[in-house]
């Protein structure tokens, strides 16, 4: 009896000495009440090929623990990570749906402690001629939802307009949306993205001698010479639309909404389908001070022209079919193998960096968030802000109430 008693008392004396030398959980540890999975570095894609390029890499292994997540992709059901757990990755599924499901799903999971952690977004994207070329990594400070308006068929627009795009709630294409949803503009630290730019660009990126001979063509028009250079990493802004779009009308058009929807600031560039969605994720998260909105990059390699070279074909027509659907522009395996060529260095470098500079993070120095100013500050776009000291146009509600088919009240 004595013996059992001693055996009872060692044992609570070695509980008591466990619970003593413990590490106490994180906020939000104690928040999910469970150990979470801190990451340095989450990336982001959006389909396999995005990916499969960080596989079988010689840096890390980030197939060394997979963890199935509820509510994120049927197809993509796991996150991957390495055994340290300072890497991880999640494969979204393509465009605005699923990427606003599954970034939601796992910001709100409850597996993981994203307080710290950096989120990499690294995909693929149509490129502007004007900008850049394919193969090229660009660095974006806005994303814009440019699909986010009224449409009118091109055969149908009124005499007196340069696009049968609207914004919403307004009458006309050059006139800021009346009826604002929140998602239109995302802006991101400009600070951590010059930061980012700076590692990429010491990657020697890859290119393909179809992309060479194809981007040869746009040095024929010297508003497109930067689509007839080489490869390049530089920043500018990413349009975010679910249609894929082919043609100059088209393009100019929706780069005429990033700089409308910026007040000015915005540089079109890229085409892709996720990044507002994933964004509005993310901010939804810092909301909920689950993640932190200032560490975020969102980084975009060129894989096609989003308009046809002059002369690409017969007509306007022709060669807008041409460039979308039968042109071997050669530029997908450039930028996919440009997202980890570029993209490794980025993550190196936060990891490097980690306890000089990156876990306390870089301060912005410009606003971040949604057009809201959910985060706080005051947007440097939308219909509350100013721009070179010119106001953006905006209408009374008055007026917004009779464009809409409201009852107008005095």
């Amino acid at each position: 009896m004595r013996s059992l008693i001693a055996i009872v008392q060692l044992l609570a004396a070695i509980s008591l000495l466990n619970l003593a030398s413990a590490k106490p959980l994180s906020n939000i540890e104690a928040r999910w009440g469970k150990k979470c999975i801190k990451p340095k570095v989450f990336i982001i894609n959006m389909f396999p090929p995005e990916g499969d390029i960080w596989y079988g890499i010689p840096e890390f292994n980030l197939l060394a623990k997979n963890i199935t997540v509820p509510g994120i992709s049927p197809i993509y059901p796991d996150v991957h990570c390495t055994a340290d757990e300072e890497v991880c990755q999640i494969v979204t599924g393509e465009a605005e749906i699923n990427a606003a499901n599954s970034i939601n799903a796992l910001t709100f999971s409850g597996l993981f402690d994203f307080t710290t952690t950096y989120f990499f977004i690294a995909g693929i994207a149509g490129i502007n001629p004007k900008l850049a070329t394919l193969g090229s990594v660009t660095f974006a400070k806005y994303a814009v939802q440019v699909a986010l308006q009224y449409e009118f068929d091109a055969r149908e627009i009124p005499s007196n307009f340069t696009t049968g795009y609207v914004p919403q709630g307004s009458t006309s294409p050059d006139e800021y949306p009346q009826s604002i949803y929140g998602t239109e503009v995302f802006e991101v630290n400009d600070a951590l993205r010059q930061v980012a730019i700076g590692f990429a660009q010491t990657a020697t990126l890859n290119d393909s001698s179809a992309a060479i001979a194809y981007r040869a063509h746009y040095a024929t028009t010297n508003v497109y010479k930067a689509g007839s250079e080489g490869p390049s990493v530089l920043g500018c802004d990413v349009a975010t639309s679910d249609v894929y779009f082919s043609g100059a009308l088209l393009s100019e058009a929706f780069e005429n909404t990033t700089k409308l929807y910026t007040n000015g600031s915005g540089v079109y560039c890229t085409t892709a389908q996720e990044d507002n969605c994933t964004l509005e994720a993310l901010l939804r998260g810092a909301v909920a001070n689950l993640t932190d909105f200032s560490r975020i990059i969102v980084m975009r390699t060129a894989s096609d022209f989003d308009r046809p070279y002059i002369g690409e074909s017969g007509n306007v027509a022709d060669a807008n079919l041409q460039n979308l659907f039968y042109a071997d522009q050669g530029g997908f395996e450039p930028a996919i193998n440009n997202i980890y060529l570029a993209g490794i260095k980025v993550v190196e470098g936060i990891l490097n960096g980690w306890n000089s500079t990156f876990q306390k993070g870089i301060p912005a120095p410009n606003y971040i968030g949604d057009i809201f100013g959910s985060l706080g500050g005051k947007p440097d776009f939308g219909p509350g802000s100013m721009f070179n000291n010119n106001p953006v146009k905006k209408r009374s509600q008055k007026g917004r109430n009779a464009a809409r088919g409201y009852p107008v009240t005095s």
